[in-house]
This record gives C-alpha cells, structure tokens and sequence, in this order.
C-alpha cells in the first residue's frame, strides 16, 4: 500500500510539474522573437534559449512566504549576528584602502558598500547557482509578474551580447539576482562598474568591481555621504500614527520630531545640527515595537531592496562596523 501510495504520489507531483511547465516551450519563442525585435545578435539568442529549464523551485521560492513573521527584535540578531559583524569588520580592515578609493569617488561610506555585500551574499559566498536565463523565463512565464521578469530577461540577453560573462557561468539567485551585489540584470545595466581599472564590470569575481558598482548604484540613486541612515528612537505613548511613512510631505527637521516628544532611543534630546536635517518616522512592527528616524539614505536603501528589514539589517550591520 505504500509503495502504491508513494507512486501516486510521485505521478501527482510529476503531473503537476508538467501541467505548470505547459506552454513554457511555445513561451519561449515569445522571448526569442522580443530579444530580435530588441537587436540581441542571433548567436546570444540561439546559445542562451538553447537548453533552457522550467524551474518549478524558483516558482516555489516566489511564492513561498513564511507563516510568521518575524518582529525586528527577532529578525535583527538573525540578520545581523556576531560572527557577521567580526567577518565584516575583518574584511572592511583588509579591503580598506580599495573601499576608501572608490567610496570618495562616489561619495558613499565604505561601511555601507561592505554591510550591503554582507547582507545581500554573505560577502560574495551565496550568490546563486540558477542559470539565470532558466530562473528569469520561469517567473515570466509564471505570470506573476510578467512584465517585470520578461524585462530582466531582456536585459540579461543585453549582458550576455555585450560579453560580459560567459553563459556557463551566468548564475544567480531563483530571482534572476546576479554576483556578490546581487545585482538584477536590468540594475546591472544602470550601475555596474569597474573599479579596478581592468576595463571589465565584473560582479561575480573580482571585489573592486563589486564595491564600486554597490556604490555607483547608491550616489546615483541619491546618496549624501555627510549623513548616515538614521537612528532608532522613543516615541510618546499614543503618538498620531499619521506622522508615520516615507512619503515626501511626511519629512520633518529632527527638531520638529524633537518638539513631537520624540527623543533618541536613550531618553536623550535629538541633535542639534548646524544644519538641519529632514527625517522620517517609521514604526515597522508598530508603536509597540522597534521606532526609527530615517534620513534620506535609508530611503536611498529601500530604492535597492523595497523591504524595511532589508534596510534596517543594511543599517545595523553599518553601524557596528563603525569604529
């Protein structure tokens, strides 16, 4: 009986593998026929589409969202644990004078190019083994969000006529996400850049290019470095909820927010700065949890990644690289 009950099942999970790859192939030609339409050489689209894979994990991953979701005060030490904070300390020591050469070109703090490498691919150890050709016609066939997913793939076929990597080794995230930055093909386009000279923009191997392309991404998306993100804060019990959110008309001075009640995360007053600076309230797990001012630069962090986690763990993990 089990083994009858095993079989049924593995045909179950066959048929329904095959029944959502169905009309994936004729897809395809769809995608063939838009990369001639956009100029892609011939050649690219042959080897590319050659042997591509529905990849039914990469629809799972996208679909699969945890049941319970963690507050900050559970997700940070996770996101941000001791061993990532003494690796990334090590590797902002040994890497400093390369960070610091392109950090003042671009005018983005090196803290900030070594936290998102940590957080983004554990500082380039997890950078995907999906064929990204395969993981970007799997989630524009699926449908979701087709548009999207059928300009990536657009754009990886750019990356790939342009010569900067080889097909074979053309991998990254279920997503599509590329190299140790986990650059999107379409932001690789945008900002990738070559930071040590060699005429490459090479995200997946060499170091200096990553860091220089992390930073490109940020000064072009609105980075200032004389600030930092932000800091965490306490705010008066029953504070109007309607001052919360990111929006441009909810940026107030910090001694406006300072007049509201709302003090650093110690009780302590606000700064004073010569210069006054805009920030934003933001309450991520609610009045009851975790309470943040925002400055601009942390909103430039939700431009690379739109997860207020993502930022926060951005910004943790630069902080504790601070010396």
């Amino acid at each position: 009986m089990k083994k009858i009950l095993a079989t049924m099942l593995s045909v179950g999970v066959c048929t329904s593998a095959f029944a959502s790859s169905e009309g994936f192939d004729e897809y395809l030609n769809k995608l063939r026929a838009e990369a001639r339409d956009k100029g892609i050489s011939e050649q690219v689209i042959s080897a590319a589409f050659a042997n591509v894979e529905y990849k039914p994990r990469a629809v799972k991953a996208d679909r699969n969202q945890p049941e319970k979701k963690l507050t900050l005060d559970e997700y940070i030490p996770r996101a941000v644990p001791e061993w990532k904070v003494k690796q990334a300390r090590q590797l902002y020591k040994e890497h400093y004078t390369e960070l610091k050469r392109i950090g003042d070109e671009y005018g983005v703090q090196p803290r900030f190019i070594v936290a998102l490498w940590g957080v983004e691919s554990n500082f380039g150890k997890f950078t995907g083994n999906f064929k990204v050709i395969d993981a970007l016609s799997t989630m524009a066939f699926e449908g979701r969000r087709e548009e999207f997913f059928r300009k990536e793939t657009m754009s990886a076929l750019q990356i790939l006529d342009q010569g900067h990597i080889e097909l074979e080794n053309f991998k990254g995230s279920w997503a599509g996400a590329m190299g140790q930055c986990q650059f999107m093909p379409s932001s690789f386009l945008r900002f990738a850049a070559d930071g040590n000279g060699d005429g490459k923009k090479d995200i997946w191997q060499s170091e200096a290019d990553v860091f220089a392309s992390t930073a490109n991404y940020l000064s072009k998306s609105g980075w200032d470095d004389k600030y930092t993100w932000g800091r965490q804060v306490k705010v008066p019990k029953g504070i109007d909820r309607s001052l919360e959110g990111r929006t441009a008309e909810k940026g107030k001075y910090l001694q406006e927010w300072s007049k509201l009640g709302i003090t650093k995360y110690d009780g302590s007053p606000l700064p004073k700065l010569d210069e006054d600076i805009k920030a934003w309230l933001i309450m991520p797990d609610d009045e009851n949890g975790r309470t943040y001012l925002v400055y601009n630069n942390y909103n430039v962090l939700m431009k690379w990644n739109r997860s207020y986690y993502f930022a926060l763990a951005v910004s943790h993990l630069a902080d504790r690289i601070k010396y």
